[in-house]
């Protein structure tokens, strides 16, 4: 009998966009406008075939235990670091994410916050709004002319040194991996000559958990004195207390930040930390990627990647299962096999099918790390007992047939 999901459940105030994808689909869908705890997503996730969530609700073993159907995860988001991959590729469930849908609105937030704080806008504004005329140019200045240090060049990184020359700044990056510069960007060969040449410097690293505390009091130490420090990537990787110290001590000139190692959980908590009221510090409450256009295309792509999945077996750009996408003939039965990749897998699959009769009309392997993944698509004579022979396979993990 095909395996086709009924339920999907949405959670976090994911655009309503995929949504109507999901229900077009044939889904049933569930939305939940919040995050969920680990015991309340236990609960809810029971009979749940695709899991849609944001940056704070945590996808853990226990969670993915309780959703016996489940058979993807989906991270409309960039980071991925809330799901337990692992235990999610040994369960055969595939997560997506949306890695490029919001690098624009980060950029231009970037962008905004440096010249905002450049020019000391912040304060301008607090002045006037409790009556203060102060037209003084102190401390104001352009940002043409200005030292960019990007640190991390990836899609947001790459973006926002492009947008960064148009303005006139001179930009410098480093990366970890080997990145082709664009434009004049400069490449530096190591971290500390970046903070010691830049007037600006922002992050945009992942949230691998060996970034945890990345950037602490030596990093603003070596910084130039009076430049400028921001944070869009994750909240983990900054000692702000550190921060805090370099700015009361006017080291540091300004910073802006958008994500913390806490995070309240929902509009109208408490927010605490100690950057709160410094002066040229611009707090936002992670919203870098939280523009109407950047949410609408986050859903629309993973709600996207949950369909072709369910309907074909495709994992491209899954962040956690060989990426295939093998393309279906018509009147075929598809059957998309996740197992341990070791010697010898796809030949047992083919046995079987060759001793029931079953003529393969198209297949594709791929592998990854320790799992292996293969599309077999069949016209006739995939009977129920060589798919229990299949599955009874000691490599296999899971396995789906598509009619």
């Amino acid at each position: 009998m095909p395996e086709t999901p009924a339920r999907a459940l949405l959670l976090e105030q994911i655009h309503p966009a995929a949504e109507e994808i999901l229900r077009s689909a044939g889904f049933q869908v569930e939305v939940i406008p919040r995050a969920l705890d680990e015991d309340e997503l236990v609960q809810r996730v029971e009979g749940v075939s695709l899991l849609g969530i944001r940056s704070k609700t945590q996808v853990t073993p226990r969670v993915l235990d309780a959703g016996r159907n489940l058979i993807s995860v989906g991270a409309f988001c960039i980071g991925t670091n809330q799901v337990d991959l692992a235990a999610a590729s040994d369960r055969g469930v595939a997560v997506f994410n949306a890695p490029f849908s919001n690098t624009r609105s980060v950029v231009e937030l970037a962008i905004s916050e440096i010249i905002a704080m450049t020019r000391r806008l912040t304060e301008k504004n607090h002045l006037m709004h409790n009556g203060i005329w102060d037209k003084s140019a102190d401390g104001a200045h352009e940002v043409r002319g200005r030292t960019l240090g990007i640190v991390g060049y990836g899609n947001i990184g790459a973006q926002l040194s492009v947008l960064a020359e148009n303005l006139g700044m001179k930009v410098l990056f480093y990366d970890t991996a080997d990145k082709l510069a664009l434009g004049n960007a400069r490449r530096c060969q190591t971290l500390k000559e970046l903070l010691a040449e830049a007037d600006v410097v922002t992050l945009h690293v992942d949230g691998r958990a060996a970034n945890e505390n990345f950037f602490g009091a030596d990093d603003f130490a070596t910084m130039r004195r009076g430049s400028l420090f921001l944070n869009l990537s994750r909240g983990f990787v900054v000692d702000y207390a550190a921060l805090r110290t370099q700015i009361e001590s006017g080291h540091i000139s300004g910073a802006s930040v958008d994500v913390f190692p806490v995070e309240p959980a929902g509009r109208g908590d408490e927010f605490v930390s100690e950057l709160r009221g410094l002066p040229n510090v611009i707090l936002t409450p992670h919203i870098g990627g939280s523009t109407e256009e950047a949410q609408e295309d986050i859903g629309r792509y993973v709600a996207g990647k949950f369909r072709d999945f369910v309907r074909d077996g495709s994992t491209s750009m899954s962040v956690n299962l060989p990426g295939l996408i093998l393309p279906r003939p018509q009147n075929t039965l598809r059957m998309v096999h996740l197992h341990r990749n070791v010697p010898g897998v796809l030949a047992r699959v083919n046995g079987l099918l060759a001793e029931g009769g079953v003529n393969v009309e198209a297949q594709l392997l791929g592998t990854r790390g320790d799992f292996g993944y293969v599309v077999t698509d069949s016209a006739s004579g995939t009977t129920q007992s060589i798919v229990d022979a299949i599955r009874a396979l000691p490599e296999t993990i899971r396995l789906r047939i598509i009619f």
